[in-house]
């Protein structure tokens, strides 16, 4: 019995796992509005090292529109923007004498409509993850089956539990998808 629960806990954090890099990779994903999630994957070269944004500076929302970034030393101002610019997430920084300023430009309709497609084929890639995962501890289940590792009763049971856990965890980046898409289309 004790293999059957962790038959489940490890489909459970295989399917949680891909629930954290959807929600992050949502994090990364324009909506028009600003957010400190758009610079949180920024890598800055801090005296021959590479760390991220949130690291060598404070990085919060000045309004729904900006991002304020704040190094902790002020010489790291030039090669924070160096950073920004190279990053491709198509933001403009201003600088100022001891900060950062990035405008969230507005969307037009036609890049909103791009963006919520690509929020779509994000959540795909997910539910893909999530059934993928389930694939593999259902042909698990059913090798040790065979080889009596398993009762059948205990297969039947397991696989149950699996497509519960997977039916859950698609309805959580479904629900997920359906917010970010009216974030995105709010005007």
């Amino acid at each position: 019995m004790a293999e059957v629960e962790d038959i489940y806990s490890t489909a459970n954090a295989r399917m949680n796992k891909t629930i954290s890099a959807f929600e992050e990779d949502l994090k990364r994903i324009r909506s028009g509005r600003a957010s400190t999630g758009l610079v949180d994957h920024i890598q800055v070269d801090y005296y021959g090292s590479q760390l991220s944004l949130n690291q060598v500076a404070n990085v919060t929302t000045e309004d729904s529109r900006t991002i304020l970034i704040t190094p902790w030393e002020k010489p790291m101002l030039s090669v924070i923007e160096k950073a920004i610019l190279s990053s491709g997430i198509g933001l403009n920084p201003i600088a100022s004498s001891d900060n950062l300023r990035l405008p969230v430009p507005s969307m037009t309709e036609e890049t909103r409509r791009d963006i919520v497609k690509l929020v779509k084929s994000t959540a795909e890639n997910s539910r893909i993850s999530i059934r993928n995962t389930r694939r593999d501890i259902n042909n698990d289940v059913r090798q040790k089956c065979k080889i009596k590792e398993l009762t059948e009763d205990d297969q039947k049971g397991i696989e149950d539990r699996v497509q519960g856990l997977t039916d859950t965890f698609i309805k959580k980046i479904d629900t997920a998808t359906i917010k970010k898409e009216n974030e995105i289309l709010a005007i």
